[in-house]
């Protein structure tokens, strides 16, 4: 049956949408390839199954939740999708966290499952006195005191059936960036990946039978879960998994390797291959695509990345909120420093502080509508209120768009200076930065002058061969006052090793205001 994202079927499951239907077509195709491993739809179907079984012997029930503190491994995927599979609601977080956060998470969640990994389980064995809702932990590699995942599914026998579940039911959360404590889980319902994959996904990246995809974000982010595992699956495609950190040097040999048609990246990422010693070696020929989002695609990067691979860039916008992209460039179709058009499906205007729609070129707030929409934000009810209002979702993000229809990203709301009077969006100065020889990264902030007036500010890290001096940050102001106005040029110019970053790969300006 074919999938129509206006008008699907109230009975849905997400497991049968983008597993089983293939799987049933093609049980010996490839899915997943993974280190010596080829995990075919067969066989991870197979496990989906019986992770199915296995839930549903330690008690899950519909609705209840199941949390996934693993690595990118073929394990993910079949706890990811047996887990929707039994009607359970699923949530996942990066391995590798600190005590307090492992914390947060169990409680917050009060999953009843938790599958994880070794070094996440001892950590879960620290905090377990104070997490009271947890009573199962399944590990992924050699559990010293709980289940271990791959022993259970193996003793099981594998469960076919699926939870009677509509497309309207709560079935994922997906966590804000925590820029300002810990992160919020973002409720989403079946229908809203179903709705992106289709208008999104399969139309606009292509995906086909013969793509394998590559990703940089890891699963536990929503960016790495739709790019490169369920919209790759849903047309019958691959992808390639690894848990180790995600560093040129590990990326390198791995598209050798499987030569991936599609990688998932962030911009950090795709400056960091550029920067990597040993690049000009390496063959992009296999990549058809890259697709960047998570912060702003300088136009200086983008022009580096096609002349040295050729491979065109697709930036966008997505968010927790929205589950995916909803905002691209696309191929054919990329105008330079711009996020792009509106995907299929999606509206979105850019708003005064009153909600009014701005006349084009007026920098504003971001509001956006689809029907991927998380429904709230967990236990937070005033946010939620304030960020979901009827249709839309109200971003942090302040925009502009042309007279053309493409989207200019300006900066978070909070990120945004008032300089001179005048509103001044950071990641202009930013790109006008990246423009220097010198610069290899740089992110602006405000500060307060001696006046107590609020100026520009760069942080600045530099190419190899460049050293830092007070020479070099007057060269760097004069620099920007060549090609902006002058009032936009930073006033102070910090040189740092490297800037902070997230996990997702985000600059940290908090830690910079810091």
């Amino acid at each position: 049956m074919t999938l129509d994202p206006f008008k699907l079927p109230e009975a849905l499951n997400l497991a049968e949408v983008f597993l089983f239907r293939q799987a049933a077509k093609q049980p010996n195709a490839p899915a997943i390839y993974f280190e010596d491993e080829v995990v075919t739809y067969g066989q991870l179907a197979d496990a989906t199954n019986r992770a199915t079984a296995v839930y549903k012997g330690l008690g899950l029930e519909l609705e209840q939740r199941v949390l996934l503190m693993l690595p990118d491994v073929p394990q993910f995927a079949s706890a990811w999708f047996g887990a929707v599979k039994a009607g359970g609601v699923v949530s996942a977080v990066n391995p590798g966290l600190k005590p307090d956060e492992v914390e947060y998470y169990l409680n917050y969640t009060r999953a009843k499952v938790v599958v994880a990994d070794e070094v996440t389980a001892s950590i879960i064995d620290e905090v377990r006195a104070r997490c009271p809702f947890v009573k199962h932990v399944l590990v992924v590699g050699a559990p010293r005191k709980h289940l271990s995942y791959d022993a259970e599914l193996a003793r099981v026998t594998p469960d076919a059936s699926f939870a009677p579940t509509h497309r309207d039911d709560t079935c994922v959360w997906l966590y804000t960036s925590g820029s300002t404590g810990f992160p919020k889980g973002a409720v989403h319902k079946q229908h809203d990946f179903v709705f992106n994959a289709l208008t999104y996904g399969l139309p606009v990246i292509g995906y086909g039978p013969k793509d394998i995809g590559l990703s940089v974000p890891r699963l536990a982010f929503g960016y790495a879960l739709g790019s490169n595992l369920l919209f790759p699956l849903l047309a019958g495609g691959a992808c390639v998994l690894f848990k180790e950190k995600p560093t040129p040097e590990k990326l390198f040999p791995l598209i050798a390797r499987h030569r991936p048609t599609v990688l998932t990246a962030v911009p950090t990422a795709l400056n960091q291959i550029l920067n990597a010693e040993n690049v000009e070696r390496v063959d992009f020929s296999s990549l058809r695509l890259a697709i960047s989002a998570g912060e702003a695609l300088p136009a200086e990067l983008y022009q580096r990345w096609k002349k040295r691979t050729g491979v065109e860039i697709l930036d966008g916008i997505g968010s927790a909120e929205m589950f995916h992209i909803f905002i691209t460039n696309r191929i054919g179709d990329v105008k330079l420093g711009s996020l792009g058009r509106l995907v299929e499906g999606y509206r979105a205007k850019v708003c005064d502080d009153e909600g009014r729609e701005l006349p084009r070129g007026e920098v504003g707030t971001l509001w956006v509508s689809g029907d991927s929409m998380a429904l709230e934000y967990w236990q937070q009810h005033e946010k939620s209120k304030a960020t979901f209002r009827g249709d839309w979702c109200v971003s942090a993000d302040k925009f502009q768009q042309d007279d053309d229809g493409y989207f200019f990203f300006c900066g978070r709301g909070d990120d945004m200076l008032k300089v001179s009077g005048k509103w001044l969006s950071p990641v202009e100065v930013e790109n006008a930065l990246l423009q220097h020889p010198a610069v290899r990264e740089a992110a602006v902030i405000g500060f307060k002058d001696a006046d107590g007036l609020e100026k520009p500010k760069a942080f600045v890290a530099l190419n190899e061969g460049h050293q830092a001096s007070d020479a070099l940050g007057e060269a760097l102001k004069a620099h920007v006052r060549e090609s902006l106005a002058a009032f936009k040029a930073p006033r102070q110019v910090v040189f740092l090793d490297a800037l902070p970053r997230s996990d997702r790969g985000k600059v940290l300006k908090t830690a910079l205001r810091g």
